[in-house]
């Protein structure tokens, strides 16, 4: 064989500096480009040995060995694919961007497909450079006259060939890392990394450390194979033990039976799984295996809900399992995870393009072949196909969600209050969701009942046409959910942050349907009906208290109002109007919120029962001593029905609170 030494063939001037430091974001990335070239050299092995070009020798396990070496700052890659000759080391190394699986596809278009062969672009091996200072080749083509070629290169742009001693067909790549990059050489590091990037990829990895002390395992004698390497042949004796019997009498008895063992060399596990659950047919998968898969993959024992396994061939190849977790109670803090694979390697987390926004919600895989990624493989091109993927996904998430309305409603009722903030996300953002999803929209009323909004309509058609009365918080709002519940009225239960934009956005697809929280105001069913003789003394009332309380609270911008309410044990409550409420909802959205000066900010109205002694003793005794501890504790305690007080409010509260029971006290 002759040597040869020169340039690497690169058409772009200066273009190799930019590949070694720019071409992936992420550094680590180097193990998954070099375990792919080395599962794309197994795979085209495998197809030439099903077209009868190559006979594959028996007992041949495919498998790719990593193998780190923290002294020598060295990890080598190591398959036994096809290898390569001479010429074919010449044309797809030293030719930046020679793709050898386009090569390879192009040589046998009319007889193989590209299934399972991952490499485009012919970049993946120089992903090397990024961490190496020197990267050595040693290669044996899978033809049988072939001699094995040593390539190498320091710094990337200079190399040398010559003939090499490589035994058996395959490819060794080692990389002779720099001063930046030696952490990649700790073997904990590598088993990270490849979990991360390789942990589904279509041929078995393993991970080894150079000069590590054998380790062994013991086995059943009858379980050692050809493969193992027996060290040590142990026979555990049998166990007796002297027990009674039946009759009282002592025997001897076997409770362990003689046992042949072998000590062997341990056996090498493989890091990955190369058939995932989602390469299977649904029909094929048991929920147990479903959710041991979940489990392993986001590290999430807790159980989800359900899932949706997506196997498609046509337009398109796409396969993968999306989850429904159980979603936290804040909005803010959900945080789902898709992840990406092409072909079983692992492209990306979230990619945008490909995932609907509102899908973000969930948690699961995808693989999709036929995705038009870009050079890293970290994103997308911009193509009109990947919205079609786009659009398949949401369709088949909304096809689970209406068909288990349809069918499973009790399941889908148990399940609603996680799945709604991901169904209201999904409802605002996106209208091929929300036009599929809109009808099976549930809402939980006060006696834990789902319903549809027309549903809640029905309800409150007859007394109030059109509206939906609402309750933010469950623990805040308890005074006026009683209240409520006694008048016979009906409201559904809107706790989430969600929620805000979520019947904004209702409203604006419902024309003339409103939401009012149940704090919005008092309805007329709560109210005495005031005889038209007493408007004016009511009127002359409202004024006198109005003046009262502003000048007690020093607010002269305070709202009063005064109703006979049918409760005579209610003194005072606050209500704050619907349009104040979902701007401060927005506010708080935004993170605009203000000092807290109240829970409302100010911008609540104080409603004063008629009927009520406390009120009536503040209108006869307008300039009392204790008028104004009376005002103030009346309007903390509307406050207080809400669930809070600035504490400012709450300090003077307690000690007003003390001060009006030390005087009843005396």
């Amino acid at each position: 064989m002759a040597e040869k030494q020169g340039n690497l063939s690169i058409n772009s001037e200066n273009i190799f500096p930019i590949i070694k430091k720019w071409l992936y974001s992420d550094h680590d990335i180097f193990y998954r480009e070099l375990i792919s070239n080395g599962c794309d050299a197994i795979t085209k092995l495998k197809k030439l040995d099903m077209m009868g070009e190559f006979e594959t020798p028996e007992d041949t396990e495919f498998k790719i060995t990593v193998t780190v070496d923290p002294e020598e700052k060295t990890i080598s890659f190591t398959d036994n694919g096809l290898g390569m000759t001479f010429e074919e080391l010449d044309e797809y190394i030293n030719q930046i961007a020679f793709s050898g699986a386009k090569d390879f596809l192009e040589k046998y278009k009319d007889k193989t497909n590209e299934d399972q062969i991952i490499g485009h672009f012919g970049l993946g091996f120089y992903s090397a450079f990024m961490v190496a200072d020197r990267v050595t080749i040693d290669t044996k083509s899978y033809k049988a006259d072939a001699p094995a070629v040593h390539w190498e290169s320091e710094g990337g742009q200079e190399f040398s060939m010559a003939e090499g001693d490589k035994g058996g067909f395959g490819t060794t790549i080692t990389l002779y890392l720099n001063e930046d990059s030696v952490e990649f050489s700790n073997e904990y590091k590598a088993r990270e990394v490849l979990n991360k990037y390789c942990s589904f990829m279509p041929v078995n990895i393993y991970l080894e450390k150079a000069n590590a002390p054998q380790e062994f395992e013991t086995v059943d004698l009858d379980e050692v194979t050809d493969k193992d390497v027996v060290v040590e042949r142990i026979v555990e004796e049998a166990k007796t033990e002297e027990r009674e019997n039946e009759n009282g009498e002592k025997e001897v008895v076997e409770v362990s039976p003689r046992k042949e063992r072998a000590k062997i060399n341990k056996r090498p596990v493989p890091l990955n799984d190369i058939h995932p659950l989602w390469t299977k047919h649904p029909n094929e998968c048991t929920d147990e295996e479903y959710k041991k898969f979940y489990r392993t993959v986001f590290n999430d024992y807790k159980e989800p809900l359900f899932w949706i396994h997506l196997n498609m061939d046509y337009p398109f190849n796409l396969k993968g399992i999306l989850y429904f977790p159980k979603i936290a109670s804040q909005y803010e803090s959900i945080e789902g995870t898709i992840k990406l694979y092409n072909n079983q390697v692992f492209v990306a987390d979230n990619i945008k393009e490909v995932i609907p926004e509102f899908l973000m919600l969930l948690k699961g895989v995808i693989d999709c072949p036929d995705l038009p990624l870009n050079v890293s493989r970290s994103a997308l091109q911009n193509d009109g196909f990947v919205k079609k993927i786009s659009d398949y996904i949401t369709k088949k998430v909304a096809d689970k969600l209406t068909g288990m309305y349809k069918v499973e409603k009790e399941n889908y009722e148990k399940y609603w209050d996680d799945l709604s903030p991901f169904i209201k996300f999904g409802y605002i953002r996106d209208e091929k969701f929300e036009e599929k999803i809109k009808d099976c929209i549930l809402f939980k009323n006060l006696e834990g009942k789902y319903l549809t909004l027309a549903e809640c309509l029905e309800e409150n058609k007859e007394s109030h046409e059109n509206t939906v009365f609402y309750v933010s918080d469950e623990t805040a709002q308890s005074q006026y959910i009683n209240m409520f519940k006694e008048a016979g009225i009906d409201a559904v239960i809107l706790t989430h942050n969600i929620d805000s934009p979520f019947i904004s956005h209702v409203e604006q697809k419902n024309e003339g349907v409103r939401f009012l929280g149940i704090d919005s105001d008092l309805d007329k069913a709560f109210k005495e009906e005031t005889p038209e003789e007493d408007a004016e003394s009511m009127t002359e009332m409202t004024d006198k208290l109005t003046e009262t309380f502003r000048k007690a609270l020093d607010n002269d911008k305070l709202e009063v109002k005064v109703e006979k309410l049918k409760n005579p044990a209610i003194a005072s409550v606050a209500t704050l109007s619907e349009d104040s409420r979902r701007m401060q909802e927005m506010m708080k959205m935004y993170s605009m919120g203000g000092d807290g000066a109240g829970l409302f900010g100010g911008s609540e109205t104080l409603v004063l029962n008629a009927n009520h002694p406390l009120v009536t003793y503040v209108l006869d005794h307008a300039d009392g001593e204790d008028t104004p501890a009376f005002c103030e504790q009346l309007y903390d305690l509307a406050l207080l029905a809400h669930g809070t007080l600035s504490p400012e409010r709450m300090s003077k509260f307690v000690t007003r609170s003390n001060e009006l029971m030390m005087k009843l006290a005396k």
